[in-house]
């Protein structure tokens, strides 16, 4: 019903900078959480950034000050600033957003874009 795509991945040197992207498509009436997080070899998924569609924004304590989540509700589409970058290798970024498919629909259902992968190099 909704597809994620996201793109700007990449390979960057630490202290660069990148800016991810996540488009959606499909039945979306509006989509309240927009979500990004990483995942690196042999760890745990976890929680990068939340954007809310009140204007709420969180980080992770270890990427405050240097990633920014944005947001345009309009071409429903969730970007992620990363700036600072660490040298910490590789990881895979995903996109995860709430969607409400209709008007009348009662809940919002969680869909995940296929991730971009990061690599960060000394």
């Amino acid at each position: 019903q909704v597809q994620l795509v996201e793109s700007g991945g990449g390979l960057v040197q630490a202290g660069g900078s990148l800016r991810l992207s996540c488009a959606a498509s499909g039945r979306i009436f509006s989509i309240n959480a927009m979500e990004w997080y990483r995942q690196a070899p042999g760890k745990q998924r976890e929680l990068v950034a939340r954007s809310t569609n009140d204007g709420t924004t969180n980080y992770a304590d270890s990427v405050k000050g240097r990633f920014t989540i944005a947001r345009d509700n309009a071409k429903n589409t969730a970007y992620l600033k990363m700036s600072s970058l660490k040298h910490e290798g590789r990881a895979d970024y995903y996109c995860r957003l709430s969607v409400r498919n209709e008007i009348l629909a009662a809940t919002y259902t969680d869909y995940w874009g296929q991730g971009t992968q990061v690599t960060v190099s000394s």
